[in-house]
């Protein structure tokens, strides 16, 4: 029996622990898709303690905590972080076969070298332990991503940010490159029509212009994205629950912007127009600069209404939805296609039973131009564990080139969420090896070496185009 979380961790047969420890360990990684705050990079945060960086915004734990029976003033309150911290471990122990228990355990483990587990017994050893630790300058943020070998790291970015910390970071020659990602869901989303109208106010101060029609609005959006160019930005990205390819004209867009300006009501039918032709354009001007562009789809958000209103968005009361993607799906990149204007693209999928059509899709429109141009993007946010993640690898693999794929992504706002990429290669080693040893694929350890350090982390590197 093996012991729990030991250097063969996930690794299940020999040569699985040779593709692991020979190949993939040491990669670096690129992180092309996280929330971490560019302001804590730019200033070198030290955290006080364990719970400001492993508890604040990390809305996995908070659903696990409220699941358990943990009080909101633990989670979200003003309680002490040691007390937070008291309750996320009692926590922990119910997090059996749930990817939260792997995650504390080898994050506790990587970053500080504890081995302990995490319980009501050891919870303040454990605070006190990691609080130490953290006074230390090499526990300040920067040091924390050196430790992780990480190389380049995406923010995620609204258009309407000054890119301040970005500007200060690449001023500084900061030996890590920190680009932002254009990320222009609020430039679309008309469900708050109020919301968006002081949207499209502040986006005429921040670009000095006045805003009146629909044209101007765009005007004002593209001279955001050259100036997020301006600033190294090669990705975009959209959190979306499908991809919105209706069928509209110009005067209806001007119409239904007016409408939304002045507070009036915006049908559901006049809402889908407005996010197609955004969505359009957006892709358009991706393509003119050669960005990546991501779309994740299949979120439903904001399902309790209550909470909603208390705590605000993002707050962990979302939920996998069941979206019929595939038509909009194949006519937004066919358009796009058709009029040679469809960027390298990632697709992320939040619903299993979406798989295989993701897999599928990207082959109608991968065309020989660069290998791997429509990727189906690493399982992530529910899904981004065992099951999940061997999922999407096992689709990709049927359907496509996994050869081919650019690997992992943590979507975290916490600094001590790197280990995800860990778990994601020993996982994938573990198919590897469990297939040559099954004598499904052939024992040339030399060449699945190379596909399996290729995708984690040379793939992205030639994908994203940051050493050009």
């Amino acid at each position: 029996m093996k012991n729990f979380l030991d250097e063969q961790f996930l690794l299940n047969t020999k040569t699985a622990q040779s593709l692991y420890h020979d190949y993939a360990a040491d990669m670096p990684i690129i992180d092309y898709h996280c929330h971490l705050p560019p302001q804590q990079i730019a200033e070198n945060t030290q955290f006080d303690n364990i719970a400001q960086v492993w508890l604040n915004g990390d809305h996995y734990k908070w659903r696990a905590m409220r699941t358990n029976g943990v009080d909101e003033s633990y989670i979200t309150g003003d309680r002490p972080d040691r007390e937070k911290f008291r309750k996320w471990a009692e926590t922990v122990p119910y997090t059996l076969r749930n990817p939260l228990y792997h995650w504390t355990h080898l994050e506790l483990k990587r970053y500080f070298g504890i081995s302990e587990l995490l319980a009501p017994g050891t919870a303040d050893r454990i605070f006190d332990e990691t609080r130490e630790k953290l006074k230390s300058p090499e526990y300040r943020v920067r040091g924390l991503l050196k430790r992780m070998n990480v190389k380049v790291i995406c923010t995620t970015d609204d258009p309407l940010d000054t890119l301040g910390y970005h500007r200060a970071l690449a001023e500084e020659g900061y030996e890590l490159p920190v680009y932002p990602a254009f990320r222009p869901d609020a430039a679309m989303d008309l469900s708050d029509t109020v919301k968006f109208s002081s949207y499209v106010s502040r986006l005429a101060v921040a670009t000095n212009r006045p805003i009146f029609h629909f044209a101007d609005f765009v005007s004002a959006l593209r001279e955001r994205h050259e100036f997020f160019a301006s600033m190294g930005c090669r990705v975009s990205d959209h959190g979306l629950e499908e991809i919105y390819a209706d069928e509209y004209t110009d005067d209806a867009i001007e119409r239904v912007f007016k409408a939304a300006v002045a507070h009036d009501s915006i049908s559901m039918h006049e809402h889908r127009q407005f996010k197609s032709a955004m969505l359009h354009l957006f892709a358009q001007w991706d393509a003119e600069k050669g960005w990546v562009q991501q779309y994740h789809l299949g979120a439903l958000r904001n399902n309790n209404s209550r909470m909603m209103r208390r705590l605000g968005p993002d707050t962990g009361w979302d939920s996998i939805g069941d979206f019929s993607q595939g038509r909009a799906l194949s006519a937004f990149l066919d358009r796009l296609d058709r009029d040679d204007q469809l960027a390298k693209t990632i697709l992320y999928n939040l619903n299993p039973a979406a798989n295989e059509l993701m897999a599928t899709m990207i082959g109608n429109f991968n065309d020989g131009s660069i290998p791997g141009k429509i990727q189906f993007g690493s399982a992530w946010w529910f899904l981004d564990q065992k099951d999940g993640m061997t999922k999407q690898i096992n689709a990709l693999s049927n359907m496509g080139l996994l050869s081919r794929f650019v690997g992992m992504l943590t979507d975290s706002r916490s600094f001590l969420s790197f280990p995800r990429h860990e778990y994601f290669r020993r996982l994938l080693c573990d198919l590897f090896g469990t297939e040559v040893e099954n004598g499904e694929l052939p024992n040339d350890l030399e060449w699945i070496g190379q596909v399996i350090q290729d995708i984690c982390y040379n793939n992205a590197n030639r994908y994203f185009g940051w050493d050009e």
